[in-house]
């Protein structure tokens, strides 16, 4: 199986308001960028679809680490939230935000083989800040900026 290392952020102008997504996947020596965004979002949202869309860029079943600073994400992965939320069929009182994105990201997961890493947010991790920058780009593109 085919390891691969992926950083992920998201940025938002406003909550909600106009916002961006990245992700940086490595192979060995290879590398590739994805980002996009959307003109009404939230932070959330951005940060879950980054990592969405790295891990349905992957053609095959791949061990993936995830290097975020959401602990949105991390803490759902790291403390179980959501298989809480997989066992009540993505629900939970009072409302579940983002159903159809934690979905997603589980049938995800159900391919792959991923562990999730919380990295500090603007600190010395240059891959965060190189997928800030990105996310950055993408949300002041939709602010029209």
């Amino acid at each position: 199986m085919k390891q691969v290392t992926v950083y992920t952020d998201g940025a938002c102008s406003g909550n909600p308001g106009p916002g961006g997504w990245a992700a940086v996947l490595r192979y060995g020596a290879a590398e590739k960028e994805l980002a996009g965004g959307e003109a009404d979002t939230t932070n959330n949202r951005m940060e879950l679809t980054a990592v969405i869309r790295a891990l349905e860029a992957l053609k095959e079943p791949c061990a993936v680490a995830v290097y975020t600073d959401s602990q949105y994400i991390s803490r759902a992965m790291g403390e179980g939230w959501l298989k809480k939320w997989k066992a009540a069929g993505f629900t939970k009182k009072g409302g579940l935000k983002n159903a159809e994105l934690w979905r997603t990201l589980d049938g995800l997961l159900q391919k792959h083989t991923v562990t999730f890493h919380w990295v500090k947010g603007h600190g010395s991790d240059e891959m965060n800040n190189r997928c800030d920058a990105l996310a950055v780009a993408q949300r002041d593109r939709y602010a029209g900026r």
